[in-house]
């Protein structure tokens, strides 16, 4: 969104009057119309002095955005339109700058936007205060307490969808710097019976729809809940759902705010078990039934609830169905228990029920309380926000002991405000030495008096009523005021001793009237004993602290028999008095700042404007009054600086600017403009102006110098603008005559440059056709004469040499036909060519005889190009095993019987997986080089010719046995030390590894082997070897070969013959010189 214009002052550009002071003429047609006309315009708020007035538009503006917290942040609150935000500022930079506490009220009737402004006023003053994790942390727990209150404290009514049915008051706590500290909430008459009865079109607290709605299954079975509204008789159903509500996703967010406030997760569960145990009380219905001694007592219908409560709340079932059964009296010593009624007993349900409900909420506030209070004990300075109900007139005599209470506070309310409002006029008075003229307006203290007088007030009276032995009842409490109040000019009752109200139909037998400050409220007399009384009986109380719930337990700390108190406890009338007079004390000493909300319509739609119902407000909110306080002296004040600055344009004298002190300068304006003196007073830092209709002609002859100063400036303006668009086009045309002149000599210039252009190329092609034409004369005239030369020696020779030409024709015509039939050879070779095979043997045939040598000679060059092109496409690692098969080759073909099996073989090398097989560990670590061959061998005994398995290890230096079991190294010996490896001829995998004598490898003897991969250890060994000795080592083949075993030579021999094994070569020793080896 673009940022919207920042007017520079309330006065400029003004929708109607943005502040009701300045009004002209003031009555209460002209102060609607201008709230109408502002509203039509989405100017929702207006002042009177410092007071907002708030329109609530029922619809969402583009006013509230972070850049329009930045445009009110330190601004003088007449510097800008009318907002809230001017007011939070003014009050916050009090509070920061000049030490001062403060407190905002915020009044009107429900939907007015009470509560939104107060959101408003708390998301401000965060905005605008310090940062940081600290900081930050505090802030947003002082708006998470918000949604928590909300869920249990607000509900649904027929003119509000989200209506606020209590009072609240919050002390914001900041420290020197103006950073949040922390907070203390006050809740003030709870709407209990809210929770067991609801008006029609009405919902129950806004918690009992949003847990139905958002818990989970497995959390809606664990408070033994259903998801159907229609389940709980404490639930109304025509208005059980809420158009534009998620009562599923504001359940989540309750939670998640209850987390940041600083809920424990039992105590979460704890709250929503007793919110659980409050539904399902409604669910408990009584059946009548008598007794023997004749008197009625009421019995539970259907026990399921009652056992699902007691599971719910850890209660003896017993000990709470007794108590919903019996009433225990105590007088002195002695008890006394009656049975209860079916009504007494459904009495007795909802008032424990309103009870356990208004308990919870008061343990919220002071668990949200610990939560947010702050945690230093430095001084601090202090914010109040108090947000409650507004004066509230039903119609049809539907005013009951609720809206007594509301309105008496409201009383109360008025009357600190037009103290507080006096009492600031006349100090701004005193402080700018200005003479204080005594106000008359209406003091409502004779009201107040009426209702909270200690002697002959009507709550005092109430009480006495409730307090005295006997039959009490609402009417004989009417009686009680027709006789105490009957001469009071604010109180009227049909029964009073006044004859001027006998004759009056508008007031019935059981009302009485009060004449408000806001207007006449008749209120219904039925239900206000016992709503005064707010009576739990002790058995309930005693049952309830009997819980092994914890949280219910500590909520009726009065049922602990060991604290039995027999004193009658307060009335629900004096506790609201005690917490109304010390509220009043507490805002008394913080300076006031006032919000005022107004209901536009009863239809919460938005661009709709009940003229009847704005009227019936402005008069219950006494704003007209207001309004007469605030201009009974001075309707309008202003600091010199800005007055001059604004006004300065009317006098030649102080414009355009005045170098001297600026109340000097207003003086010579105001005596230049011949205001009359009476109008205005000079006080010390500011100019005070008595009618607003003065302030209206200076800002009528203020709007008219400006036309006309727009009009100077235009003309000068215009002016300038002319004469520099002259010099301009002057300049402009200087430049473009100069560039005509040299663009028209340019093309002159090359017009006279391409016609010479044309000529010398004309002149040169000319030139170059007649040298070309002389230069072909001469080339045919050479060509002609070489043509006529080389035909005469033609001539010449073919009549010298034909003789020749038939001799020699034979040879010419083979020569000619030996080449075609090569050609042709080559070509039919190109098509029948073989694969690239290397093995392919197929080639084609010869086709005539004297090819015969060529036709091998091709046959072995392809054979060898083609194998190029085969070994071209190996890896090193491919050609390394190739090259071990070729010496192979050259080793064993045609030698060793055994060769041949062995070709198609892969050389691997590594047979045993030594670095993997944890098995041969030690081994590993043992070796340090690179492992060439690894496999198991047979090493043979020299002692019978037995064998026994060994780890054979080929290294780059090495030769190792291991055993194979324990993997530990037997011998070791060095490539250098073996000279000879000797093997049979036959099909078998013996060999002998002959060793250098003399070594120290050698005091043993040599080695006597067999092993499957003969072939490949044999040429893995001679390659190593030849590697790292540059010696070949003598590999022989023969069936009988000798071994040197310690000191003896024994002969090996090998010898065919049947074996008993198969195919298994066998070796056996026939004497000490003869090792005989039996190959199949």
């Amino acid at each position: 969104m673009a940022k919207m214009e920042v007017k520079s002052s309330l006065l400029d550009n003004m929708i109607g009057v943005g502040d009701m002071v300045l009004l002209e003429p003031l009555n209460e047609e002209t102060f609607i119309d201008n709230l109408k006309k502002r509203f039509d315009h989405n100017e929702i708020y207006t002042y009177i002095g410092s007071v907002v007035i708030s329109v609530n538009p029922y619809r969402s503006l583009p006013i509230y955005s972070p850049e329009k917290v930045e445009d009110y942040r330190n601004r003088n609150f007449y510097e800008l339109s009318p907002h809230i935000f001017a007011l939070s500022d003014e009050a916050y930079r009090s509070l920061r700058d000049q030490d001062k506490d403060q407190c905002i009220l915020i009044t009107g009737e429900s939907g007015a936007g009470k509560t939104e402004a107060s959101k408003l006023v708390m998301s401000y003053v965060a905005a605008v205060c310090g940062k940081g994790a600290e900081v930050n942390e505090v802030k947003e727990q002082l708006l998470q307490s918000n949604p928590v209150l909300e869920a249990f404290g607000n509900a649904k009514t027929v003119r509000n969808d989200n209506s606020s049915r209590f009072g609240k008051y919050m002390d914001i706590e900041f420290d020197f710097k103006g950073d949040p500290l922390g907070g203390v909430i006050s809740n003030y008459l709870l709407e209990k019976s809210r929770v067991v009865k609801q008006p029609r079109g009405e919902r129950n607290f806004h918690v009992f729809y949003q847990l139905l709605s958002g818990a989970s299954e497995e959390l809606l079975h664990k408070l033994k809940l259903e998801r159907d509204f229609s389940r709980y008789n404490y639930l109304s159903l025509d208005s059980a759902k809420v158009n534009g509500v998620d009562d599923a996703a504001n359940f989540r967010t309750v939670r998640n705010a209850m987390q940041i406030v600083g809920f424990m997760d039992h105590e979460a569960e704890a709250v929503l078990e007793v919110v659980a145990a409050v539904l399902k009380l409604g669910n408990i219905e009584f059946k009548p039934e008598s007794r023997v001694n004749g008197l009625d007592e009421s019995k539970i219908k259907d026990k399921n609830e009652l056992k699902e409560i007691c599971e719910l709340t850890s209660i003896d079932q017993l000990v709470l169905e007794r108590a919903f059964s019996f009433r225990t009296v105590e007088a002195k010593q002695e008890k006394v228990s009656t049975t209860l009624n079916v009504a007494q007993a459904y009495y007795a349900r909802d008032a424990l029920a309103k009870n356990l409900y208004s308990r919870l909420f008061s343990w919220l506030v002071n668990r949200i309380n610990e939560s947010i209070k702050a945690q230093t004990k430095v001084r601090k300075k202090v914010m109040g926000v108090l947000d409650i109900y507004g004066f509230e007139i039903f119609e049809n005599a539907d005013n009951s002991f609720e809206q007594f209470i509301i309105n008496y506070c409201n009383e109360k309310l008025q009357q600190i405000f037009i103290e507080l409002t006096l009492k600031e006029e006349q100090e701004e008075y005193i402080r700018e030495d200005i003479e204080w003229t005594h106000i008359d307006y209406f003091n409502n203290a004779i009201i107040c008096d009426l209702i909270e007088n200690n002697t002959n007030g009507i709550l005092a009276m109430l009480d006495e009523e409730c307090l005295r032995p006997g039959t009490v009842t609402d009417e004989t409490f009417l009686e009680k005021l027709n006789q105490v109040c009957a001469t009071h000019q604010h109180f009227e009752s049909r029964m009073s001793k006044c004859s001027r109200f006998l004759n009056d139909t508008t007031l019935p037998h059981s009302c009485f009237r009060i004449q408000h400050y806001a207007g006449k409220v008749l209120y219904q007399v039925e239900g206000f004993v016992d709503k005064n009384n707010d009576l739990l009986y002790r058995d309930l109380s005693q049952a309830m602290w009997k819980a092994g719930h914890a949280l219910i337990k500590s909520l009726f700390p009065e049922g602990n028999p060991a604290k039995v108190n027999l004193k009658r406890p307060p009335t629900a009338g004096s506790q609201f008095k005690a917490s109304v007079a010390t509220l009043m004390k507490n805002l008394q000493t913080k300076n006031p700042n006032y919000i005022r909300c107004i209901k536009p319509n009863d239809k919460k739609a938005a661009h709709i404007f009940n003229e009847s119902l704005v009227c019936h407000q402005i008069r219950y909110l006494g704003l007209l009054e207001n309004v007469r306080v605030r201009r009974a002296g001075y309707a309008f004040r202003q600091a010199y600086e800005p007055c001059l600055e604004r006004y300065k344009m009317l006098c030649k004298q102080t414009w355009p600017h005045w170098k001297g002190p600026a109340r000097s300068g207003v003086e010579v304006l105001f005596n230049e403009l011949e205001v009359p003196v009476e109008e205005y007073s000079f006080g010390r830092s500011k100019i005070f102006i008595r009618n607003p209709r003065t302030l209206f002609q200076l800002e009528d002859l203020r709007k008219q110098r400006l036309e006309d100063l727009a009009t100077l400036i235009q003309k000068i303006y215009r002016g300038w603008k002319c004469r520099t668009h002259f010099l301009l086009m002057k300049r402009s045309q200087v430049v473009i005559a100069a560039w005509c002149r040299r663009y028209a000599q340019q093309k002159r210039y090359q017009q006279i440059k391409s016609s010479a252009l044309v000529v010398q190329s004309y002149i040169r092609g000319w030139k170059a056709r007649k040298l070309l034409r002389e230069l072909k004369h001469q080339k045919r005239c050479k060509e002609a004469a070489t043509t006529i030369a080389a035909y005469w020696h033609g001539t010449q020779v073919r009549r010298e040499y034909r003789k020749f030409f038939r001799a020699n024709a034979g040879k010419k015509i083979y020569e000619f036909t030996l080449q075609r039939i090569v050609q042709k050879y080559f070509l039919e070779m190109k098509n029948k060519m073989p694969s690239l095979s290397p093995i392919d043997k197929n080639w084609p045939s010869r086709p005539y005889l004297f090819l015969d040598s060529t036709h091998k000679e091709l046959k072995r060059i392809f054979h060898l190009w083609r194998c190029k092109k085969y070994r071209d496409q190996f890896t090193d690692q491919q050609k390394l095993i190739y090259e071990e098969k070729l010496e192979a080759s050259e080793l064993f073909k045609d030698k060793k019987a055994l060769y041949p099996s062995s070709v198609g073989q892969p050389f691997q090398g590594a047979y045993l997986e030594i670095n993997k097989n944890p098995k041969y560990k030690k081994l590993k670590d043992a070796v340090e080089e690179k492992i060439i061959i690894a496999e198991v061998v047979n090493k043979i005994n020299r002692a019978n010719g037995k064998s026994t398995s060994r780890i054979f290890l080929l290294t780059n230096n090495n030769l190792l046995l291991a055993d194979q079991k324990s993997g530990q190294i037997k011998s070791e010996v060095p490539l250098g030390d073996v000279t000879k490896v000797s093997m049979s001829s036959q099909n078998d995998g013996f060999f002998a590894v002959h060793l250098k004598e003399g070594s120290e490898a050698a005091s043993k003897g040599d080695f006597l082997f067999s092993s499957d991969h003969l072939i490949e250890m044999a040429t893995k060994l001679y390659r190593t070897t030849l590697s790292q000795t540059n010696q070949k080592l003598n590999i022989e083949i023969s069936d009988e070969f000798l071994v040197q075993f310690r000191q003896d030579k024994v002969c090996v021999k090998f010898i065919q013959g049947n074996q008993k094994n198969g195919s298994v070569p066998t070796c056996k020793r026939k004497n000490n010189r003869l090792l005989e080896v039996a190959v199949p």
